[in-house]
């Protein structure tokens, strides 16, 4: 298959997990929950999570485009992707919709490890592609710290 085939196939999926994420949280950072929580000091304005998420996704999808071409044989690729999927789309549930800190911190730390275990565990298959996972996993670092500090101080 070619490169943009899967590219183009992770871009529909991924964007349909935001989606879906999206739509999961019911406007949770609106709300009055939310609004008055304990926030870090480090949290970004509201329109950098839709413009992170957004060129996350596009990175993400070349890297599994590229992934999937390059290491196909590779059995735990889609385990992996799926075990993602999962857990990026239930943290807004969790977090948002039922507001349960804890399970969220618990969720978006075990997202942080799956995307690690990506990072690190491809890197020698896809050398300096191994890059376009970066951003995701230094995404997921502040999202852990923001949601780390709403735990600890509400």
């Amino acid at each position: 298959m070619k490169i943009y085939t899967n590219v183009i196939v992770f871009l529909i999926i991924n964007f349909g997990a935001l989606a879906i994420g999206n739509w999961l949280m019911a406007d949770g950072p609106q709300k009055e929950w939310y609004a008055g929580l304990n926030k870090a000091p480090w949290t970004p304005p509201g329109w950098v999570f839709g413009f992170a998420w957004f060129t996350i996704m596009i990175c993400f999808s070349i890297y599994m485009g590229y992934l999937f071409k390059l290491a196909p044989q590779s059995k735990m690729i889609l385990p992996l992707f799926i075990i993602q999927f999962i857990l990026n789309v239930s943290w807004n549930y969790i977090f948002f919709n039922q507001h349960q800190i804890s399970l969220g911190f618990i969720v978006i730390l075990s997202l942080s490890i799956v995307i690690s275990v990506f990072m690190f565990y491809y890197l020698k298959i896809l050398g300096n592609k191994s890059l376009l996972i970066t951003p995701y996993f230094l995404w997921l670092l502040i999202a852990t710290s923001l949601n780390g500090y709403i735990l600890l101080k509400n």
